[in-house]
């Protein structure tokens, strides 16, 4: 502890390269800290997502392939299956053509909402199964607009009625929040039925059905039964949960742990070479006053000690600052990814690294420093 002040003003001896230094090493690991909590919001997402959840679409495409709403009936037979919904879904525009939302039509069976991931207040589900041009809006869109139950909502779309009007009206019976953390965005929902009657094109179809299994562990099984029922057929169907559409988005960024360990490394090689580089130059410009040192009787064991000192205290100080620092972005951050956190474990590592940075990038120079000769130091001032 003695020594302490001696560190302290040898780190500080000039201000301007230590601040450089404590921003170099603080910006990255704030990097490092930002995109293992980025990964691990992503692994919640993953890990959150149904598995008992299957979306039955067609197999030639998500969007562009609508399924005739007749095999909900043989979708219902296959053993395994709780609850199937037909869902369909379409664009629209509210007031401007930039305020976009998503509309989704279902047919409000008993349970239904357990077939999704919406939490719908009973009130607003008795008062949705009553009117047929009744909309359930998520909660968020809702304050977006300013919406309230009992309001008349217009809508413009590019799916057209049988009249060839695109206008469309809904009237506001509740919210509903929804716990897809993939999911989300400004989504309101009506009846299938009056959808399906009005429209001009596409009657009778769906976009896809979602399918509750009775047991997670054989949805599996379950989606596999199906497709198998409609294999061959006029409508072939693909099968997947939650949980496996998550795991596809998350695989098509690519290789996630092989991009953050790429990040960090060149970050952190960046970071070595640097920061090696300012403690060589901070050597050559002190080696007097460790020469001085050396005089009243530090060992060069000292000497390599005080160098390495300076160089740990610097470095975990400013790691803690850039772990900290990423901390505190996560709490905005999580408006667009959900669940994104630092885990203690990261905290640990990114110190742990922080000494490893320490120790290489002040190696060379704290062994030069216990070698420095003393008569060779002082004869070049």
């Amino acid at each position: 502890m003695k020594f302490l002040p001696l560190i302290w003003s040898g780190i500080w001896r000039k201000p301007g390269r230590t601040v450089l230094i404590f921003l170099q090493v603080g910006v990255a690991f704030a990097l490092f800290g930002v995109l293992q909590g980025l990964k691990t919001g992503i692994e919640h997402s993953v890990a959150a997502a149904r598995a008992d959840l299957l979306i039955v679409h067609s197999k030639l495409s998500f969007l562009f392939a609508p399924l005739p709403l007749g095999l909900l009936e043989t979708i219902r037979t296959v053993p395994g299956v709780k609850l199937a919904i037909p869902v369909d879904i379409f664009g629209a525009t509210y007031q401007k053509p930039e305020q976009r939302l998503g509309v989704v039509a279902i047919r409000p069976d008993d349970d239904w909402p357990s077939a999704f991931t919406y939490t719908i207040p009973p009130e607003a589900l008795a008062a949705f199964k009553k009117s047929r041009t009744a909309a359930l809006v998520r909660v968020e869109l809702a304050k977006k607009y300013g919406w309230k139950v009992g309001d008349h909502i217009p809508l413009q779309s590019t799916t057209a009625q049988q009249n060839g009007s695109t206008d469309w009206a809904f009237d506001v019976v509740g919210t509903f929040t929804d716990s897809d953390v993939g999911g989300g965005g400004d989504i309101i929902v009506i009846n299938y039925d009056y959808l399906d009657e009005a429209r001009h094109l596409n009657k009778g179809t769906v976009q896809h059905f979602n399918v509750e299994a009775v047991d997670a562990a054989h949805a599996v099984a379950v989606a596999d039964e199906i497709d198998r029922r409609f294999a061959n057929s006029a409508h072939e169907t693909k099968s997947e949960s939650l949980r496996e559409l998550a795991q596809t988005e998350v695989q098509s960024i690519g290789d996630l742990n092989f991009l953050i360990r790429s990040i960090v490394g060149a970050t952190l090689f960046a970071l070595l070479f640097s920061t090696s580089t300012m403690m060589m130059q901070s050597l050559r410009e002190r080696s007097a006053e460790f020469a001085v040192l050396k005089t009243i009787g530090f060992s060069d064991r000292a000497m390599f000690l005080l160098v390495l000192s300076e160089a740990l205290v610097l470095c975990i100080f400013a790691a803690a600052f850039g772990l900290a620092l990423a901390t505190l972005v996560f709490p905005f951050a999580s408006r667009f990814v959900p669940g994104i956190a630092m885990p203690g474990i990261v905290v640990v590592v990114g110190l742990g690294f922080a000494v490893v940075v320490a120790l290489i990038s002040a190696s060379v120079p704290a062994v030069r420093a216990a070698r420095l000769q003393v008569v060779a130091a002082l004869s070049e001032r």
